[in-house]
C-alpha cells in the first residue's frame, strides 16, 4: 500500500505546495493560501495581497479549467459534422463513428503514459509536449484527405489531449489539500461540464460559415492559445526533490502500487462505476427521448442542457456549501445512493410497473441522476488524491483511465434489447450505481478509517 504521509487537517495546502513556494510556483487561491500548517523553513514566503491572491485563484481555475474542457470540446464540437464528414471522405457512417471511438480510446491510454511522465520529469514539459502534438494532430485532421488518415490523427489528437485532463488533476494534487481540493475539483467542474453543453452549439453554428474542417481549425486555434498561455501562466508545481526516475518499470511499480491500496483503489471504482452510469446516459438518452418518447430534437438539446445545468449546479453546492461543514464520505455516499435511487426509478417507470410512463417522469429521473453526479464525481477525484500526494501523477491517469474504459465498455450495452424500449438504460445505471455502493462500503469503508486527511491506512 503506497505512503500515506504525514497528518495533515483538513482545508490545509498540500505540503508539496509549500515546498514549491520558494520556485516561481502556480499560485493558489486565497482560502489554500491562507492555511495555518506550520511551515519549517527559517522564514515563510511573503503572502500576496488579497486582491492579488482573488487573481491568482482565478487564473489558477482558468488554466486548468481550460485543459479539462479541451477534450470533450474535441470531442462533442465535431458531433454535428459527421454527415458532412461521411459524404466528404465517401465512407460509410460506421466508419465515420470510428473517429469517435479513436479519439476516445486515446484520451483513455494516453492518459496512462503522460501520468507517469509528470511525476518523473514534473508537470510543465509533458503537458507542453501534449500540447504541441495537440495541435499538430489536429492541423492534420483539417487537411485529412481519406477516411483513414483522419482516424489515425484522430488518435494521436486524443493521445495528446489527454495530457491536459491528466495534468490538470495532478497539479490541484500539488496544490491543495483536504476540503479545498475538494472545493476545486467542483469548480473545475462548473468549466468542464459547460463544455459538452457549448461544443455541439458551437459545432453547429462553425458549420453555417463553413465545412467540418472548419471545426478542426477552430480547435488547432484553441489548442495554440491554451499552449500559449499554460507556457506564459502555469508554472512548474512538483519541485524536482518530489519527482520519480525510473522508466517503464518504475511507472509500473508505482500504479501496481496504487492499486494495492486498497481505499485508493475503492475510490477509483466507485468515480468510474458512476460515471459509467453518467455514459450510460449520453449514449443512450438522444433514443430514448427522441426516438421512444417522441421528444423533437430542440426538446432534446433542452433537457440534455438542463441535466448537465443540474449536474453543475450541484458540483457547485458541493464545492461552496458542504465541503468543509460535512465529511467528504458522508457527501459522497449520499450522492451515490441518489444516483441509484434514481436509476432504480427509471428501471420502474421503463418497465411500466407505475403503467405507462410518459416523458415528463423519466426526465425528471434522469435529471435527478444527472445532478447527484455533482456531488459523486468530485469527491471520489479528491478522496482517491488525497492518498497519492508521492504520485499524483499516476494517480490521476488511473482514475481518468478507469473511468473512460469502464465507460466505454457500458454505453453500447444500453442498445442490447433493440430500439424500442429504455430498459437497458436503466438496467445499466442501476448496476453501475450499485457496483459504485458496493465498492465504496467493501474497498473504502469510511466508517473505519480516520478523517479525511488523516491518511490512516486501513486494511
Amino acid at each position: 500500500m503506497p505512503e500515506s504521509g504525514p497528518t495533515r487537517t483538513q482545508g490545509h495546502i498540500s505540503p508539496a505546495a509549500q515546498a514549491a513556494a520558494p520556485a516561481p510556483a502556480l499560485p493558489s487561491a486565497p482560502t489554500a493560501a491562507s492555511a495555518s500548517t506550520p511551515v519549517s523553513a527559517p522564514a515563510p514566503s511573503p503572502v500576496a495581497p488579497p486582491a492579488a491572491a482573488r487573481r491568482a485563484g482565478l487564473l489558477v481555475t482558468l488554466v486548468l479549467g481550460g485543459l479539462t474542457a479541451l477534450p470533450p470540446l474535441s470531442m462533442d464540437m465535431y458531433l454535428p459534422a459527421l454527415p458532412q464528414v461521411t459524404g466528404a471522405l465517401h465512407a460509410p457512417a460506421a466508419t465515420v463513428q470510428l473517429t469517435l471511438t479513436a479519439c476516445l480510446a486515446g484520451m483513455a491510454l494516453g492518459q496512462l503514459v503522460v501520468g507517469p511522465m509528470s511525476d518523473r520529469w514534473g508537470r510543465r514539459r509533458p503537458l507542453l509536449a501534449g500540447m504541441l502534438v495537440y495541435i499538430v494532430a489536429t492541423a492534420v485532421c483539417a487537411l485529412a484527405p481519406t477516411i483513414e488518415l483522419l482516424i489515425a490523427f484522430r488518435l494521436l489528437q486524443g493521445l495528446a489531449g489527454a495530457a491536459g485532463i491528466v495534468i490538470a488533476r495532478a497539479v490541484v494534487r500539488d496544490l491543495y489539500d483536504g476540503v479545498e481540493m475538494a472545493r476545486f475539483f467542483s469548480t473545475l467542474m462548473l468549466i468542464s461540464g459547460a463544455a459538452p453543453i457549448v461544443a455541439p452549439l458551437v459545432g453547429g453554428q462553425i458549420l453555417q460559415v463553413t465545412d467540418w474542417r472548419g471545426v478542426f481549425h477552430v480547435l488547432t486555434v484553441v489548442g495554440v492559445l491554451l499552449t500559449l498561455v499554460v507556457w506564459r501562466w502555469l508554472h512548474e508545481t512538483l519541485p524536482p526533490e518530489r519527482r520519480h526516475g525510473g522508466g517503464v518499470g518504475t511507472a509500473l511499480r508505482t500504479m501496481r502500487g496504487l492499486l494495492a491500496d486498497r481505499v485508493f483503489t475503492g475510490y477509483m471504482l466507485a468515480g468510474s462505476l458512476a460515471f459509467a452510469a453518467l455514459f450510460a446516459y449520453i449514449a443512450a438518452s438522444p433514443f430514448v427521448v427522441q426516438e421512444i418518447y417522441g421528444a423533437s430534437p430542440q426538446t432534446f438539446s433542452l433537457l440534455f442542457g438542463l441535466n448537465s445545468i443540474g449536474l453543475v449546479a450541484v458540483g457547485q453546492i458541493n464545492g461552496k456549501v458542504l465541503v468543509g461543514r460535512v465529511s467528504l464520505d458522508k457527501v459522497l455516499g449520499f450522492g451515490l445512493a441518489v444516483i441509484a435511487a434514481a436509476a432504480l426509478a427509471l428501471l420502474l417507470l421503463t418497465t411500466g410497473v407505475f403503467g405507462e410512463a410518459g416523458l415528463v417522469p423519466v426526465a425528471a429521473g434522469l435529471f435527478v441522476l444527472m445532478s447527484a453526479m455533482g456531488l459523486a464525481m468530485p469527491n471520489t477525484n479528491a478522496q482517491a488524491l488525497m492518498r497519492t500526494p508521492h504520485a499524483a501523477g499516476s494517480a490521476s491517469a488511473l482514475l481518468g483511465t478507469s473511468s473512460f474504459l469502464i465507460g466505454a465498455v457500458a454505453s453500447p450495452l444500453v442498445g442490447i434489447a433493440g430500439e424500442a424500449t429504455a430498459v437497458p438504460m436503466a438496467v445499466v445505471q442501476l448496476v453501475c450505481a450499485l457496483g459504485a455502493i458496493a465498492c465504496f462500503l467493501g474497498l473504502c469503508r469510511p466508517w473505519r478509517r480516520a478523517p479525511e486527511g488523516a491518511h490512516a491506512s486501513a486494511r
